[in-house]
Order: structure tokens, then sequence, then C-alpha cells
């Protein structure tokens, strides 16, 4: 890939990772709920994820899923579904108390990498996003796996970075929700659950 259309892309994948979403929005929550040291698990899923959706995208699924209304359709419900169940459980997620965080929540590593894998995955406007966005950036000429390896190993670096900026930020806002950590809960499920509703209403 030449610098200069590297250097384009670093400024759109900066642009796409500050734009709001399930992961930032589940990296917020769980800074506030764990902690932006745990919360790095949910990051590394959730990027992880990604890099799985770009290999996806870069590697035909992306057209699979525009020639096939049905499987779209499945993967919308399905996607939808989960944040719709995430939404639901952080609603119902009781008011911060403001002890030491290490003893304010219980939760498995594993379980915060897979929320934030999921998060990543099952979206399906991510996938079509990269299925569009991405073959802007690629060179025929050029073997496709090293360009998937720049492309995916630039925007790792860049969602990461900013995922923990806001989880950093949500851990230093703690104080603030031991006054209204129940309305924190609830805004924050019932965005998730207007995500997910909305991704099998999505027609683009």
């Amino acid at each position: 890939m030449a610098l200069e259309t590297w250097l384009i892309y670093l400024v759109a994948v900066i642009g796409l990772s500050l734009a709001p979403g399930p992961n930032g929005l589940l990296a917020l929550t769980h800074g506030v709920m764990y902690g932006h040291k745990k919360t790095l698990f949910t990051i590394t899923g959730g990027v992880l994820g990604f890099v799985l959706v770009i290999g996806l995208a870069m590697f035909g699924i992306g057209a699979l899923l525009l020639a096939s209304t049905d499987f779209l359709l499945l993967f919308k419900w399905i996607g939808g579904l989960y944040l719709i169940w995430l939404g639901i459980r952080i609603w119902r997620s009781p008011a911060m108390e403001l002890k030491p965080i290490a003893k304010a929540q219980v939760v498995s590593h594993f379980a915060l990498f897979r929320q934030g894998a999921l998060a990543a995955i099952t979206n399906p406007k991510v996938l079509l996003f990269f299925g569009a966005f991405l073959p802007q950036f690629i060179d025929p000429k050029l073997s496709l796996v090293s360009q998937f390896i720049v492309m995916a190993a630039t925007f790792a670096v860049v969602e990461f970075a900013v995922e923990y900026l806001i989880a950093n930020v949500a851990t230093k806002i703690r104080p603030w929700l031991a006054r209204s950590g129940k309305r924190f809960n609830q805004c924050c499920g019932g965005l998730f659950t207007v995500i997910g509703a909305s991704l099998p209403l999505y027609n683009n």
C-alpha cells in the first residue's frame, strides 16, 4: 500500500472509530462498571471482532450479504436481538455504588471479551460498511493478504486507542454516577436496545 493511500485510510479510520457505535458505548459502560483495566478485555474482543469483519469483507462475504436478501435479514435479526438482550441487561443493572472497582462487580475476563467481540461481529452495518469502504483502498496489483494485514492492523490500533480513551474517561466519572447511576444504566441500555431494534429495519 502506497504511503499516501495509507495516510488517507488512516484519517478515514480515525473518523470511523470516533463515530458513536455499539462497541464505543460498550467500552464506556464497562469502563464505568468495571474500570478501564478490566475493560481492556472488552476492547480486545471488539478489536479482534472488527479484524474478523475486515477479513470477511475483504475476502468476499460482504458481496454475499449484498447478494442474499434472506441471509442479510437473518444476520440483521441475530445482531439486533443480541444488542437488545445486552441493552436489557444493562438497563436492569443496579445503580453504581462508589466503592473499589475490584469489589463492585464480579465478571469473568472471558465474558467481557465475548461481549466486545459479539458487539462487533453481529452488527451487519459494520460488515456492509467495510464491504463498501475497503475496496476504495485496495490495489489489485498487490497481494490481498499483505494489504489485509496493513489495513486490519491500522484499524485495530486506532480502534483500541479510541475505546481505551473512552473507558478511561468513563472510569473518572464514577463519582458523578454515584448520584445518578441508575439513570446512566437506563440511558446506555436504552441506546443499545434502540440500535438493536433498528438493525432489522436498516435497508441500505
